[in-house]
């Protein structure tokens, strides 16, 4: 049975999903979720000047892919319908139409230019109230002429407006410090300020999540919510989004940590951009559901959640007031742990299209990158670490040796010379096959294993630190192509 718990994530088709946007449908639906309560999309496009083409699908795809599945929205239909703020023009109109009626709102007929003239000479409260008390008949010979108006919400003009944040607790302002804001614009369409207060009552919203740069601004829809005589939501506000830069000192000239709002600045910050990275979705998701909230009881010290374990897990009590600073490294980590956790057919699938490069016939690819499972920490990476494979790199014979092993220059040269011949004569080319023949020759050379591995490795790969071992790679590389390189190493 559905509880009575309704939330919703209504975004402004605007551009890319910001990490900002997603935390907040993610913390949305996970408390609607967490009581089996109902979770809506809503798009709020009442800014016709700032809407991009594609942004609405970005919006349901980002959500798909991450799994926060709503029960009402554009393409689900639902009780609440339509639910695109631009299909429901007339219902706003019908609703400030109330409050002029009431005496809550006021027909204003301030021109354009009036407007900027107040704004130049910084008039208090950024609008004098100039059309707040006019007549009854001063009001209808307006509109009978035709004069474009706006419809402004009459602000109580002393006392105090407080209401409590499920978050932040009480939080309250001084009327006299409040504009009388606009709540239909002269072309007809409502601002969000109304809009959205409208809507979330009408789709029945018990719980209104938003980022804590509201938290100064909710006085004034608590006063609409007033106005009508409805119940208030439950406001739940989130710390704000903070990112970390390394920045020189002008007066010491050291390196700093300043930690500030999150910005491109800090690096990427739309989901788009991190998946493109090579950042997984599920990792994504658990890494910002910490960020500004913390697991409470046994799971207090739990950083990996399923889906279902956050929905389980997941409560308003335990979001934080604190600033979450969202560190990349962090991410990364997260997202290498969720690698690490990907079956081998997973692995592939999603490596696939990291691939630039074209892979010479000579190369087992999946083999290739099955090396590389476990030991990247994103997608992104794959491209780099394949180079060796595609070409052997420009290495100094001084790589050979390894204090370790006790490989000298002089014992590499033996090792190969000796290492060519026994391996022109493997047939069966794998890797169980080639440990066995290397072993045998340490055997026969009376070295230890090591020191023969190091030197293939070496000479295979031209690296000192690569994915996979000597054999490994040698299996991926070849047989031709391994000799060849082996006879290079030899002349080196």
């Amino acid at each position: 049975m559905k509880s009575s718990v309704v939330t919703r994530f209504a975004p402004s088709p605007t551009g890319y999903m910001h990490i900002g946007n997603l935390r907040t449908a993610l913390y949305s639906y996970l408390i609607a979720k967490h009581d089996d309560g109902t979770f809506i999309l809503r798009i709020e496009d009442t800014d016709r000047e700032r809407l991009v083409e594609g942004a609405v699908e970005l919006i349901k795809d980002t959500l798909a892919v991450t799994g926060l599945t709503y029960d009402e929205g554009p393409d689900k239909g639902g009780d609440h319908g339509p639910y695109v703020q631009s299909e429901r023009k007339p219902i706003y109109m019908e609703y400030a139409k109330q409050l002029v009626e009431s005496g809550a709102a006021y027909y204003c007929f301030c021109s354009k230019e009036r407007l900027e003239a107040l704004h130049e000479e910084d008039a208090v409260g950024g609008y004098d109230r100039h059309c707040r008390d006019l007549s009854p008949e001063e009001v209808e010979a307006n509109l009978a002429a035709g004069l474009p108006f706006v419809i402004r919400q009459k602000m109580p003009l002393e006392g105090r407006t407080v209401y409590t944040d499920a978050v932040f607790g009480e939080i309250g302002c001084d009327n006299a410090e409040l504009q009388d804001q606009i709540l239909m614009k002269a072309d007809g369409y409502p601002t969000y300020n109304f809009a959205h207060v409208v809507d979330d009552y009408l789709m029945g919203v018990t719980h209104v999540v938003r980022g804590s740069e509201y938290l100064t601004s909710t006085p004034k829809y608590a006063l609409l919510y007033d106005a009508f005589g409805w119940e208030r939501p439950t406001y739940v506000h989130l710390p704000l989004l903070m990112g970390k830069s390394e920045e020189i000192d002008a007066e010491t000239g050291e390196k700093k940590i300043v930690v500030s709002k999150l910005s491109k600045r800090h690096g990427a910050v739309s989901f788009a951009d991190l998946v493109a990275d090579g950042y997984l979705p599920e990792a994504i998701v658990n890494y910002i559901a910490l960020l500004g909230w913390c697991p409470k009881g046994e799971e207090s010290e739990k950083e990996f959640f399923t889906p279902e374990e956050l929905r389980a897990a997941f409560s308003v009590g335990a979001i934080n007031k604190s600033p979450a600073v969202f560190d990349y490294d962090k991410l990364l980590y997260f997202n290498g742990e969720y690698i690490k956790r990907l079956s081998d057919e997973e692995f592939l699938a999603k490596a696939e299209r990291f691939v630039k490069s074209e892979i010479p016939a000579h190369i087992a690819k999946e083999k290739m990158l099955l090396l590389l499972h476990g030991r990247i920490q994103k997608f992104s990476e794959i491209e780099d670490k394949i180079g060796f494979f595609l070409a052997l790199p420009d290495y100094e014979r001084a790589l050979f040796f390894n204090k370790k092993n006790k490989v000298t220059e002089e014992l590499a040269k033996e090792i190969l010379a000796a290492a060519i011949p026994a391996l022109e004569c493997v047939s069966d080319w794998n890797n169980d096959t080639l440990y066995a023949a290397l072993l045998a020759l340490a055997e026969e050379k009376g070295v230890k294993s090591g020191a023969v591995l190091w030197c293939l490795r070496i000479a295979a790969a031209g690296l000192a630190v690569t994915p996979g071992g000597a054999t490994e790679i040698m299996e991926v590389l070849g047989k031709e192509e391994t000799l060849r390189r082996l006879r290079i190493g030899a002349q080196k």
